[in-house]
């Protein structure tokens, strides 16, 4: 349950925190995201599924491309095989000496046709081979030989393993040749014993070209040949420059038999695909450009970001429009209701457009002048009903205390004390004459006290033990007070205090302003009463007046309220003297002074 009450808290907060364009901009920003996140996502799927397909197929066909050179090595090596088992092949390298020159003709011819044959059989893949028979010291070849027979060649080159240049002079271009020499000799391999028919098989790197440029003419890749050390086998259309970044590359890196990696050229992605050849320990690279291939998912991709930033664009303009239209002018009416709430009946709300809220605006500078016109008659109204009230009070107050004084002057007249008569007469004479100035509501509380003097020095006359003494700051004397503030509290000490106990007399008055209040003590040494009198005589303060209840100090008590406002009050407490205190209270407002 609480923390429900903690939810409805935060939805409240939230509610009064964010406007309407706030939440209608966070409403599109929300219906963006989920969009841009499921293309982005689709079309990182199908980026990754085109770009998978594409290195298996590139494989395979950069593998089959490679099975196919194989096949026609294989092929080359095979008719080696054949070739070294021929009877005219090994007439050849036989042991008797030819007398015929004739049958060596015939038998001479017979290998060069077979071997011409042989390598004529494609245009694609022209070879080369030789036949070197050691123990004749003779040589015969289907391809026109700058040498004869060369026993150190033989030599130099009996690896068993097809190499790359015949371990002499190069080309003009700087390409050579693939070499495979067979022997069909039971020693150890790569070792000559004098008598050996050795088969000689060769293509030119041309060959690789040919196959290149065909492979090339079928895709989009730009294949090479490549061995670590030696110069590549290019294409003849290839891009130098860009195979030339690319072999900086492979040199740094070792290839596998199989190996796929995305390199970024010249500040383009390629997909980079290598196989190694079988038979020649050789790598066929194919360099396809990625980036071109899947340029149409990229702008694809790019497009629908363009449009989703223009409708976000589209969006926001609108919410903007709802805003300068509807929200501001919604906030200039709350803005408006909020001064008139706090009492500013003034405002007035204006509208350059012409449609519904100019209208609204209208009717609400009518409303607000209507209630400032009832504010304003109300408040007049109870300025005189207050007026009315206070001369009410005053007028209440009055008699009563003319009725004391005219029963003190019936009992002193009775007792013969005529000075006291005299006294009494003079002194109301002068109260008279200062409560009948009904020009002003107020006086100054110097005035006021110069009458509590006479007054007490009246109630001394009718009793001596009667002892006063005043103290009222001099800055407190010119503060406007309500007439006859201080004259019911005095009397009430005289009365229930003074004159209840025969050892009691003593009347204290002092003054204080205090945090802009000011603030009067009246004791006396009295009995004074218990804390459960206390708290009901100032209970009965709050309430309306009572018939059994004296009309003095509740008088007072709602003049003070009523002229200085809800902070000001009467409170009555035991006093410091062990009688009655009456303590009153009120606020004193800034320059507030009687001017003569």
């Amino acid at each position: 349950m609480h923390i429900w009450k903690r939810f409805i808290l935060f939805e409240r907060r939230t509610r009064s925190r964010f406007s309407l364009f706030a939440k209608i901009n966070c409403l599109i920003v929300l219906l963006f995201i989920p969009i841009i996140i499921m293309y982005t996502y689709s079309n990182n799927v199908t980026y990754n599924v085109v770009s998978k397909e594409l290195q298996i197929s590139n494989t395979k066909q950069l593998t089959f491309l490679a099975s196919q050179i194989d096949s026609r090595i294989n092929q080359m090596m095979d008719f080696s095989l054949i070739l070294s088992r021929d009877p005219n092949v090994r007439a050849f390298n036989g042991l008797n000496i030819w007398d015929d020159r004739y049958d060596q003709m015939q038998t001479r011819y017979a290998i060069q046709e077979k071997m011409v044959l042989q390598s004529g059989v494609t245009d694609i893949w022209n070879t080369r081979y030789a036949v070197y028979s050691q123990q004749n010291q003779d040589v015969i070849a289907n391809y026109n030989r700058s040498s004869g027979y060369d026993e150190d060649y033989l030599k130099r080159n009996m690896s068993g393993q097809w190499t790359y240049g015949d371990q002499g002079a190069e080309s003009q271009e700087g390409m050579q040749s693939f070499y495979w020499f067979y022997t069909d000799s039971l020693a150890q391999p790569g070792m000559l014993t004098g008598s050996n028919l050795v088969i000689e098989a060769s293509f030119s790197y041309e060959n690789i070209q040919n196959m290149l440029d065909t492979y090339k003419a079928g895709g989009q890749g730009d294949p090479f040949l490549y061995h670590k050390g030696n110069a590549p086998i290019m294409n003849r259309s290839a891009d130098s420059q860009l195979s030339e970044e690319l072999i900086q590359y492979l040199d740094t890196h070792s290839l596998e038999d199989t190996t796929q990696d995305v390199v970024k050229l010249n500040g383009k992605k390629y997909l980079v695909s290598a196989v190694k050849s079988s038979y020649l320990d050789w790598h066929l690279v194919d360099l396809v450009p990625l980036y071109q291939i899947l340029q149409p998912i990229s702008l694809s991709r790019n497009l629908f970001y363009l449009f989703m930033t223009l409708l976000f664009v589209v969006g926001i303009s609108a919410s903007i429009l709802l805003y300068r239209n509807i929200q501001s002018p919604i906030k200039k009416l709350i803005q408006g209701l909020r001064r008139v709430q706090r009492g500013d009946y003034s405002v007035r709300l204006h509208s350059k457009d012409q449609n519904e809220f100019s209208f609204l605006f209208h009717r609400f500078n009518d409303m607000s002048h209507q209630i400032q016109d009832l504010i304003e008659n109300v408040f007049h109204e109870k300025i005189r009903a207050k007026e009315a009230t206070l001369k009410q009070l005053q007028a209440q107050i009055n008699p009563h205390f003319l009725y004391n004084c005219l029963g003190y002057i019936i009992n002193m007249a009775q007792m013969k004390d005529e000075q006291a008569v005299v006294s009494m007469a003079h002194n109301l004479s002068a109260y008279y004459r200062y409560t009948t100035r009904m020009e002003r509501e107020t006086s100054s509380l110097q005035d006021e006290i110069k009458l509590l003097i006479n007054y007490l020095d009246i109630q001394k006359l009718r009793n001596g033990r009667i002892e006063y003494h005043i103290d009222i700051p001099e800055d407190m004397l010119a503060q406007s007070v309500p007439r006859l503030m201080l004259q019911p509290m005095v009397e009430n000490s005289v009365i229930h205090g003074v004159a209840k106990s025969y050892s009691s007399g003593e009347i204290r008055i002092t003054g204080e302003s205090v945090d802009g209040f000011g603030k009067i003590y009246i004791d006396d040494d009295g009995p004074g009463l218990s804390p459960e009198q206390y708290d009901a005589l100032n209970l009965k303060m709050q309430e309306p007046l009572q018939e059994e209840m004296g009309c003095g100090l509740w008088n007072t008590n709602q003049r003070i309220v009523h002229l200085f406002g809800s902070q000001s009050h009467l409170r009555f407490c035991p006093s410091p003297l062990g009688g009655f205190r009456t303590e009153i209270f009120w606020e004193m407002p800034k320059d507030d002074t009687v001017s003569d």
